[in-house]
């Protein structure tokens, strides 16, 4: 039998695409040890923070738009409340409203920059149904296209995203602020 360290030198046919970065969301690096409101919840932090810094695409009355720091797919948004409350039932009638009209035009921006053949809307209320941050209610928009769901996601748990977040900020905030996206 062979070392065990002699495998890893032999060539598989695979190539490897490496995203360490990924590790800080999967260890959890990120997320909030607590449910309370306040610098450790990052919905909470996002919007004190400068919108370059913060990956703020927009700023509403009660609700702001902000990129996914662990997106599915470039262009992933995320419409959360300023404030610190864990669904919709929580919600004041106004924050609702908002949350639902900048759901629409943040769906309009990325249709004018992005041009996604659809979108995957949603939000996860608690641990057991999916939320990274159960506290903190926030609504997914993800745009899709066809065929971007390849193997990766599927054999190697990896999700390539080609664009930077930086970059995918400033074209959504631009588009948004000319109304671009608007409805």
């Amino acid at each position: 039998m062979e070392p065990a360290d002699t495998f890893a030198r032999v060539p598989d046919g695979h190539d490897r695409l490496w995203t360490p970065h990924r590790m800080a969301y999967i260890d959890g690096e990120s997320k909030p040890t607590d449910d309370r409101p306040g610098p450790g919840c990052p919905f909470c932090a996002a919007p004190e923070r400068s919108d370059e810094d913060g990956l703020v695409v927009f700023r509403g009355t009660s609700a702001y738009v902000v990129l996914n720091l662990y997106p599915y797919n470039p262009g992933h948004l995320l419409v959360c409340p300023y404030r610190h409350v864990p669904d919709l039932t929580a919600m004041s009638a106004a924050e609702r409203g908002e949350l639902t009209e900048l759901t629409a035009t943040a769906m309009a921006t990325l249709t004018s920059c992005k041009h996604p053949d659809g979108f995957n809307l949603g939000m996860n209320a608690g641990p057991v149904a999916g939320a990274g941050v159960a506290a903190h209610a926030h609504q997914h928009v993800v745009p899709r296209w066809s065929g971007d769901a390849n193997f990766l996601p599927i054999i190697a748990r990896t999700k390539a995203v080609p664009e930077l977040l930086a970059d995918t900020r400033a074209e959504l905030s631009r588009a948004w602020g000319s109304g671009d996206g608007a409805r």
